[in-house]
C-alpha cells in the first residue's frame, strides 16, 4: 500500500462538497485573466496591498488599488451591495487577500480571493498593467 492509498479516497459527495466550498471562495489567475480577455469582468477587482508606487510599477490590468486596511463600508458604497469583489494580494506568502476577503465579508459583501496573486499572475506569464490609478474608484458596468 503506497503512501497515497493509506488513506482511502473521500466519498464522491464529500469531495463535491468540498470543492464547491472552495470554489465559493476562490479563483484563480487564468480564471481571472479570461473574464479580463473576454470582456465579462462581472466583479471588481481590487489590489489590496502596497503602496501606491508599487501598484503603478505592476498590477493586474482592470485592478483598483485599495489597500484592505482601507476597506471601509463608507468606501465600498460606491457599488451596489451584490457586487462581486476578488482580492488579490503579492502572493502565497502574503494574507492581504484573505484580511480583505474578511472585511468585505463582515461587511455583507459577496467576496473571492485571486489565488497565487501577483505572484501566480507572473508565473502564469500574463500581462501586467503600469501607472497610476485611473480616478476614483469605479463600479462595474
Amino acid at each position: 500500500m503506497s503512501y497515497v492509498t493509506e488513506t482511502p479516497a473521500a466519498a464522491p459527495q464529500t469531495v463535491i462538497e468540498h470543492f464547491s466550498r472552495r470554489l465559493a471562495l476562490e479563483t484563480d489567475c487564468a480564471d481571472v485573466a479570461a473574464s479580463l480577455k473576454a470582456g465579462e469582468q462581472d466583479f471588481v477587482l481590487l489590489h489590496v496591498v502596497g503602496t501606491p508606487a508599487a501598484y503603478e510599477r505592476r498590477h493586474v490590468p482592470g485592478a483598483i488599488h485599495l489597500p484592505h486596511r482601507e476597506i471601509t463600508a463608507e468606501r465600498m458604497a460606491a457599488w451596489p451591495n451584490d457586487t462581486l469583489f476578488v482580492a488579490y494580494c503579492a502572493g502565497p506568502h502574503c494574507n492581504g487577500a484573505d484580511q480583505a476577503a474578511l472585511k468585505l465579508a463582515r461587511l455583507g459583501r459577496p467576496v473571492k480571493i485571486m489565488i497565487g496573486g501577483i505572484t501566480g499572475w507572473a508565473d502564469e506569464e500574463l500581462p501586467f498593467a503600469t501607472g497610476p490609478a485611473a480616478g476614483e474608484l469605479r463600479k462595474v458596468a
